[in-house]
């Protein structure tokens, strides 16, 4: 568990000579650092980026030891650690969104040194924290219920509001009193809004 949060904490440093401003407000108020991108801090200074949401991952190969025992381990980590590997919900207006926010999150991935030596590291031999069954590694890196989810969802909600709102102004549109029709845009552009709905003969 130590490494895990030693990991956590690491991915949230700032290095030296960061940005004055940055320093305060995280100095002010510690979970600031959730707001400053990845790109601004240490971590970033020694990976390159990875491409995901999300902090640098911690593999755990576990050798010369039982499923009991590893069972048992991936579940403290897993109960404990939950702070530091799961993803949140996103802090959203929008409704209906089901994605998840892994922008702080360390990827933790599980698998044993005899599975890597009888399949090789390539194989679907890794298993991530808070998932079922075991992955590849890239599919274990990967967030499929993450940003790009997200930027779908919530373009399908912006969507939806869009809709809402032309059609609250089509019910808004005023009928000409003479042959019943409803004005065109050029017409109603002509009328102030405010008198529109009640001029008789318009």
């Amino acid at each position: 568990m130590q490494k895990l949060h030693r990991y956590w904490e690491w991915g949230r440093l700032l290095p030296q000579g960061a940005d004055k401003r940055t320093v305060d407000l995280v100095r002010s108020r510690p979970d600031a650092i959730d707001t400053v991108g990845h790109e601004e801090r240490l971590w970033r200074r020694v990976y390159p980026p990875t491409g995901r949401e999300g902090l640098i991952p911690v593999a755990f190969v576990f050798a010369d030891t039982t499923e009991a025992k590893v069972a048992n381990t991936v579940t403290v980590l897993e109960e404990a650690g939950r702070r530091y590997w799961a993803p949140r919900r996103y802090e959203s207006y929008h409704r209906g969104i089901t994605a998840l926010d892994y922008g702080q999150a360390v990827p933790v991935l599980v698998t044993t040194l005899e599975h890597l030596q009888e399949h090789g590291a390539d194989a679907a031999v890794w298993w991530r924290l808070g998932r079922t069954g075991e992955q590849t590694l890239t599919a274990a890196l990967d967030n499929p219920y993450g940003d790009a989810l997200y930027r779908v969802q919530a373009a399908r909600a912006d969507g939806r509001a869009a809709q809402r709102r032309a059609a609250k102004g089509e019910a808004q549109r005023p009928v000409c009193g003479r042959c019943g029709r409803k004005f065109t845009d050029e017409r109603w552009e002509e009328v102030p809004r405010a008198a529109a709905p009640g001029l008789p003969g318009t």
